[in-house]
C-alpha cells in the first residue's frame, strides 16, 4: 500500500531522478525559463523552491548545502547573486507552472516553468502602468454623494461671498 506516498518518482530510479532534477535546476537558473513536461515541472518546483528558499541567506553553510544538490558552482553564484536579490522580499512561490498543452508525438502534457520575478508580463510590473493601480471595476458614485459635495461647496463660496462683502 502507498498511503500518505506524495512523491512522484517520475518512473526513474533514485540516481537517475536526481540527476534528471538536478540538471533541469541548472538549466532553469541558467536561463530562467524552461519547457518540460507537467509531471516534471511539478517535481522540479518542489526540488527547487527549498533551495532558492536557502539562497536568501547568504552564508557558506547554506551555499554547500545548495552545492550538494546541484553540483555548478557558475548555479550557485547566480542563485545567491542575482535571483536571491530578486526573490529576497518574497515569502515563497517562486517559480511558476504554465500549461502548454499536449505533446505531438507522444501526447505528454507539456508545460513552461519559470521564476516569478523574471516575467513581468505575468507579474505586472510593466513600465506602461506603473503609476497607478488599476481595477477591472468602475467607481460607483452615488447621485445623492455628489449633489451633497456640490452643495457643500455651494454653501461655502456663498459663505466666502458674503464674508468678503461684510469686511469691505
Amino acid at each position: 500500500m502507498r498511503h500518505g506516498k506524495k512523491f512522484n518518482h517520475l518512473g526513474r530510479q533514485r540516481g537517475h531522478r536526481k540527476a534528471l532534477l538536478k540538471n533541469l535546476s541548472n538549466a532553469l537558473i541558467k536561463h530562467k525559463r524552461i519547457k518540460t513536461t507537467l509531471a516534471k515541472a511539478k517535481a522540479l518546483r518542489k526540488y527547487l523552491e527549498p533551495l532558492i528558499t536557502k539562497s536568501k541567506t547568504n552564508s557558506v553553510h547554506s551555499q554547500r548545502v545548495v552545492f550538494s544538490y546541484l553540483q555548478n558552482k557558475e548555479a550557485i553564484k547566480e542563485l545567491f547573486g542575482e535571483i536571491a536579490g530578486k526573490v529576497g522580499s518574497r515569502p515563497g512561490g517562486y517559480l511558476r507552472v504554465i500549461k502548454l498543452g499536449f505533446r505531438q508525438g507522444d501526447g505528454a502534457e507539456m508545460a513552461m516553468i519559470e521564476f516569478v520575478d523574471y516575467n513581468e508580463v505575468y507579474s505586472g510590473k510593466s513600465d506602461a502602468g506603473s503609476g497607478k493601480k488599476r481595477t477591472r471595476r468602475g467607481r460607483r458614485r452615488r447621485k445623492g454623494g455628489e449633489e451633497t459635495v456640490a452643495a457643500a461647496t455651494a454653501v461655502d463660496t456663498v459663505e466666502e461671498v458674503v464674508d468678503s462683502g461684510e469686511e469691505e
